[in-house]
């Protein structure tokens, strides 16, 4: 399989000195083509962290992070935010959507930002609002949707394109379990299609739609397995 996101031994720190708090400790993982991997663990055991370094929104304080083979460190912040516009989807729990566009013009932006036409823009944006269901929700304003439309919107946005790497940051935490389990669906669904998928859940019902599941604690992967024993590995590393 195709490694789409690699992290070698990689270590995050906040602050100095007596106040630093080691975030993540080299910590390797990969996810290939195709293949959605769940991040599960405790409250501040670094999977929010491996996220926003996954995403290029953060840069390790040791170790690499690579996508499609680029080490996000030598791009720049320009170079990052280029690939989180063409190459790297990133869908957050509070939406992040403005409110002053609508649905269509929230999901061509990032295609507008990297130079496209408008109009070329809207039909890739309306074909991904499609993709997720909510095609006659084009000209809505978020404000004017339901959450799980919301999170539709902000699902269209992180797969417009030919996105490689889609990152989802707790993506149902704010969802009645019936939405949430479509908006997994659509997340499982994009990964069979050929991408490479990260989730971040502490719900092992939601595990269960990754092909592997990786746990963290203090930072630290702690196990890391197929999701025929998640719940045994709920019960045995995360609740003891």
């Amino acid at each position: 399989m195709t490694a789409v996101l690699h992290l070698d031994t990689v270590s995050r720190v906040h602050g100095e000195g007596e106040t630093a708090v080691q975030a993540l400790r080299g910590v390797s993982f990969t996810a290939h083509a195709g293949e959605l991997v769940a991040i599960m663990g405790p409250s501040g055991s670094g999977k929010s962290t491996l996220l926003t370094l996954a995403g290029g929104l953060d840069l390790p304080t040791d170790g690499t992070v690579a996508v499609e083979g680029v080490d996000l460190a030598t791009q720049g912040s320009k170079g990052r935010a280029r690939m989180r516009r063409t190459s790297i989807g990133y869908v957050f729990q509070d939406f992040n959507l403005i409110p002053a566009l609508t649905a269509a013009e929230n999901v061509a932006l990032p295609r507008e930002l990297d130079g496209q036409r408008t109009r070329t823009a809207r039909r890739a944006a309306l074909a991904a609002l499609e993709e997720v269901g909510i095609g006659e929700l084009a000209d809505r304003f978020p404000d004017h949707m339901s959450g799980g439309q919301q999170q539709r919107v902000a699902i269209a946005r992180a797969i417009v394109g030919e996105r490689r790497l889609i990152l989802a940051d707790e993506p149902t935490g704010a969802l009645d379990t019936e939405t949430g389990e479509e908006i997994l669906r659509l997340l499982r669904a994009r990964c069979d299609a050929g991408a490479a998928g990260v989730l971040v859940t502490h719900e092992a019902r939601h595990a269960a739609w990754a092909d592997r599941v990786v746990f963290l604690r203090d930072g630290v992967v702690v196990d890391e397995t197929g999701t025929d024993q998640v719940e045994h590995l709920v019960d045995s590393t995360l609740r003891r």
